[in-house]
């Protein structure tokens, strides 16, 4: 492994894409010296690999974390996540036990051309920690937390939500056979291929395996075989037609005297 240019803010939870060959990261949160709080930020930040170098960009009009971004038509589109519930001030307090905090369906587009941005169509089901991913130029929000970006403190959705960006209008789609936060995903061929994740309630914590795949076309869902181990907070992805899922935790938020991170990797092939 080879060691790159640090980013310009040690931000977690930021959001992050891919557009012509460059890296888009916005948002995030960062820590204080000392303390546990999530500072929600607005920064938006490019990455050249070319020239290993980063560049600041034109900051986000709402400053938030644990949100998503996607790219359709050359333009980027965040969307989502959670700051202060502080109306007019979300950077006035960090999110901690006890601060009043907001998840959000904002959506807020990014014009790499200009370097500008200006507010869509908000998505009706405000959440973090969720799945965004385009097929045909239209974008679909899928699963989620609720209420707060802390899943002990959080609800989790199966909503489907799909926003066409010509439009500017967003459109309910139905829901996903698994209610469920933090998970990951991707797409090949058209689908929408969603696993893991996390929940917490009194009665216990859960991470989960289940695999499935999203048909926009008929608006279905196929239910795939599970992973080998349930999983959150990971990475996957498509290389070529297998989808690689890599790393996170088996136990949903931790266990006092249990390590439960891993470096695990599993690939399910799709076929061609």
């Amino acid at each position: 492994m080879t060691e790159k240019k640090n980013m310009l803010i040690p931000a977690h939870h930021a959001a992050a894409v891919t557009l012509n060959g460059k890296i888009y990261v916005f948002g995030g949160f960062v820590g204080r010296p000392g303390t546990k709080v999530w500072q929600p930020i607005p920064n938006a930040m490019l990455y050249d690999p070319e020239t290993d170098s980063w560049k600041e960009l034109a900051p986000m009009p709402t400053p938030r974390g644990s949100a998503q971004a996607v790219v359709v038509g050359g333009k980027i589109y965040v969307i989502g996540g959670a700051h202060a519930n502080i109306p007019g001030k979300p950077m006035t307090e960090p999110l901690w036990v006890g601060v009043p905090q907001i998840v959000v369906g904002t959506v807020e587009e990014y014009d790499p051309a200009t370097n500008t941005w200006r507010s869509r169509a908000p998505m009706p089901t405000g959440r973090n920690h969720f799945l965004a991913a385009v097929v045909d130029g239209k974008i679909y929000a899928i699963n989620g937390r609720l209420g707060t970006s802390f899943v002990t403190m959080s609800d989790v959705t199966d909503l489907v939500e799909e926003y066409d960006p010509a439009t500017d209008a967003w459109t309910y789609k139905g829901r996903s056979p698994t209610r469920r936060g933090d998970v990951a995903g991707d797409v090949y061929n058209g689908k929408i291929y969603v696993t893991g994740g996390e929940y917490e309630e009194p009665r216990g914590k859960v991470t989960f395996w289940a695999f499935e795949a999203y048909d926009p076309k008929t608006n279905s869902w196929q239910v795939l075989p599970h992973m080998q181990i349930a999983r959150h907070g990971f990475v996957a992805g498509f290389v070529d037609n297998e989808f690689h899922v890599a790393g996170g935790a088996f136990q949903s938020d931790g266990e006092p005297g249990i390590f439960s991170q891993m470096a695990t990797h599993e690939i399910f092939p799709v076929a061609k």
